[in-house]
């Protein structure tokens, strides 16, 4: 698909890997709307790539809706998803004091990352099945974000790498699924990257992290996620595939 021209909506994008995915799509000529549950973060940012920005709150069905019906008013229908919204969680399933995790922080976890990620699919896909298809029977595509987490997730990460591992899971489904409609689906599995989040640890410790990267030793740079989300827009033949993006990282149990 070619991104010029074409109505993206991306999810996270006043921030992180989320604003770098934006600010690719609009660079690459593409109308851009940003859904993030932090507007002002996300009024920021369009106003720089001139695109829009709407609040949504992607565990809701009703705010998913209003958001891409309104994104479509000012743009037209969307053909392009990303979905980078998202929230970490580290806690051990015992904790110091001899208590059990609390079980709200799981399913808040699960709730964002893993059933957010598919109501958002869902509604975007149902409203893109309906368009006229495009070369190669084309009407859309869908970029899902994981994390290494999923595979090999350390201590403390039951809950996110659960929900990364979920969503790493339907992507091969999905493009089956949506293969009737000419929708495709990839995921990317980033590792450690210099998004805002990391940059406030101590420098020692982003330097050890980057230490443990195999090659190039150093944190990933969120224009190079943003590029790999474009490029599977752009290339038609990438479907159904989860893409580790991490410099051949491997974690360690902690």
């Amino acid at each position: 698909m070619n991104i010029q021209g074409q109505a993206a909506l991306v999810t996270g994008g006043g921030s992180g890997l989320g604003e770098a995915t934006a600010r690719e799509l609009a660079r690459l000529g593409a109308k851009v709307a940003i859904l993030d549950v932090n507007l002002a973060g996300a009024e920021k940012v369009a106003a720089e790539i001139g695109g829009i920005a709407l609040h949504c709150d992607v565990t809701s069905p009703e705010s998913v809706q209003s958001a891409i019906d309104q994104a479509s008013a000012v743009h037209g229908p969307a053909r392009i998803l990303m979905q980078i919204a998202g929230i970490g969680s580290a806690k051990r399933v015992v904790g110091k004091d001899g208590n059990a995790a609390p079980l709200e922080d799981f399913v808040k976890v699960v709730n964002v990352n893993l059933i957010g990620t598919y109501n958002v699919a869902r509604l975007f896909s149902a409203a893109c099945a309906k368009l006229t298809p495009m070369e190669d029977g084309e009407r859309g595509a869908m970029v899902f974000t994981a994390s290494v987490a999923a595979f090999d997730g350390q201590v403390g990460q039951q809950a996110y790498s659960a929900s990364k591992a979920g969503v790493a899971g339907m992507t091969l489904p999905m493009a089956r699924d949506l293969a009737q409609h000419g929708i495709r689906v990839c995921t990317i599995a980033p590792g450690l990257f210099a998004t805002p989040l990391l940059r406030t640890l101590p420098e020692p410790i982003q330097q050890s992290l980057a230490a443990s990267i195999p090659f190039p030793q150093r944190l990933g740079k969120p224009e190079e996620f943003a590029q790999l989300a474009a490029h599977i827009v752009t290339n038609g033949h990438l479907n159904g595939e989860v893409i580790r993006l991490d410099g051949a990282l491997r974690m360690a149990p902690r």
